[in-house]
């Protein structure tokens, strides 16, 4: 037991536990429902199969729905249609979507390794996903074909205690920012949720542990542990293919936040860690404010969405922000933050910087003295090249140096100069560098794709603290950390 797990705090937290628990647990009738649609669901799935020859080996529901550990509201039917692994990856393509079309309402096609189809079955949302029945799970020949290994290893373990622990974590978890795997977010699958609440016995016990994690964390599996990425933040053997790690997805600013959630909770259980304050959307004319509280500038880059995934889309999308903060930081302005969203017809990155205009005064380095570069650069820069304020001259370090004066200053223009030379991803290099064009603050404080990146930008906070009220404008009077202050690990 932790300092902070004294008779008052145990008894608040089994009190707020148990109401929650009582709240996210699914009525009879929604389970009975889910359990006849399910059962319904792979029957008509296995007779038209074999109406129209489809070649179907089994077809299964699994995830959250088949394993009764789904939210409220969030009771979407995973259905798994598994062919012989001898069939070509065109051909379980053709046939998987050909069966998906005939069973359900509404089909839509989606996109992720491969086509799946999304459409509904007697009222329930259901993703119909093509996949192989390989003989094992450490074995596949896609993403998906380790999925019912995954429903049946958790189904054969799970009780009613542990399926309402795990709902209690899923609530924790989206109320604190970090549910989901996928690219936008970084954080936890429903999967590793319901591993984590299995291995540590519950909701509270998984808390206590976390609470004293450090990052990286390396939860060791049973017997030799395998290897996997070195930059993974959090490392959790999949217990079908130990040389998967579940967590992979698991950002270190996923994981950090969940860490201090869970020592957070532990000190002063609360509600607010489930569903966090709400937070009305800012208007344009708070975002004035905000601007001018700041003393900041912000310009940005809109360009056309590209058709992709958002799997693949958000992940370049990062990337383009690291290179439009590292090329502004070495002209020489101080970045303060970065953020992007996507629109349906737009993307726009956003940057923020100290000043408006950098310095007039560029400092370019040259070479060390001693090299062969050395004499190119002082050609470079005779008396007849570019202008010069001062230099060449030799820096303490033994390089050479010389200061220019800017043509450009302005945060806009600026980007715009270095616009060309931006490292983007491969998809976003055509819509970036073709279509690309450069926001002032005016377009910016009006763009509702804008806006989402501003929230981003200057909506950092701990979900579950209500958010500061601001401040004057100006200089703070809060002392910076000493000393003492110990490191992040």
């Amino acid at each position: 037991m932790s300092d902070s797990d004294g008779p008052g705090t145990l008894a608040s937290a089994d009190r707020l536990e148990a109401q929650l628990a009582r709240e996210l647990t699914p009525t009879t009738e929604l389970r009975t429902r889910l359990k006849e649609a399910r059962e319904a669901l792979v029957a008509l799935a296995t007779r038209k199969a074999q109406e129209g020859g489809i070649p179907l080996r089994t077809a299964m529901v699994c995830g959250s729905v088949a394993r009764e550990t789904y939210l409220p509201g969030n009771h979407d039917m995973d259905l798994f249609l598994l062919f012989d692994p001898a069939l070509p990856a065109p051909e379980l393509e053709r046939q998987g979507l050909a069966l998906a079309f005939r069973i359900l309402d509404s089909p839509e096609k989606r996109y992720a390794q491969h086509p799946y189809l999304r459409g509904r079955f007697q009222g329930f949302a259901v993703d119909a996903v093509p996949g192989y029945r390989v003989e094992r799970g450490d074995r596949p020949l896609t993403a998906v074909d380790r999925t019912p290994f995954h429903q049946e290893y958790l189904a054969a373990r799970l009780d009613e205690r542990l399926r309402s622990e795990i709902r209690l974590l899923k609530r924790f978890l989206r109320g604190i920012g970090v549910y989901g795997a996928e690219t936008r977010t970084e954080g936890f699958s429903g999967y590793l949720q319901e591993l984590l609440v299995l291995r540590h016995g519950g909701f509270r016990p998984l808390l206590q542990e976390a609470s004293r994690w450090r990052i990286p964390q390396r939860l060791a599996p049973e017997g030799p542990e395998p290897s996997f990425q070195e930059d993974a933040a959090l490392v959790l053997a999949d217990p079908v293919d130990p040389h998967r790690n579940v967590s992979s997805a698991v950002s270190r600013r996923s994981l950090a936040t969940f860490i201090l959630a869970s020592a957070e909770y532990l000190r002063a259980p609360a509600r607010e860690f489930f569903y966090p304050p709400s937070r009305p959307p800012p208007t344009p004319e708070d975002r004035e404010r905000e601007l001018s509280r700041r003393g900041s500038a912000v310009a940005g880059l809109s360009f056309p969405t590209p058709e992709l995934v958002d799997d693949i889309l958000y992940p370049q999308l990062r990337k383009a922000q690291r290179a439009l903060a590292a090329s502004l930081q070495r002209v020489g302005f101080g970045v303060l933050g970065t953020a992007s969203a996507k629109g349906d017809d737009h993307c726009i990155i956003l940057v923020e910087t100290t000043t408006v205009q950098v310095s007039p005064v560029h400092v370019q380095e040259g070479p060390p003295v001693g090299l062969e570069h050395a004499h190119r650069f002082l050609e470079k820069w005779s008396g007849t090249g570019p202008p010069i304020l001062q230099g060449p001259y030799i820096t303490p370090e033994g390089r050479l140096q010389v200061e220019v004066p800017r043509t450009l200053r302005d945060l806009p223009d600026v980007i715009r100069s270095e616009l060309p030379q931006l490292s983007v991803g491969r998809d976003l290099r055509d819509p970036v560098l073709r279509h690309g064009k450069v926001l002032d603050w005016e377009a910016i404080r009006t763009d509702a794709v804008a806006s989402v990146a501003l929230q981003e930008l200057w909506g950092k906070s701990l979900p579950w603290r209500p958010l500061s009220p601001p401040g004057p404008p100006g200089n703070s009077d809060v002392e910076e950390d000493g000393p003492e202050t110990q490191p992040q690990e």
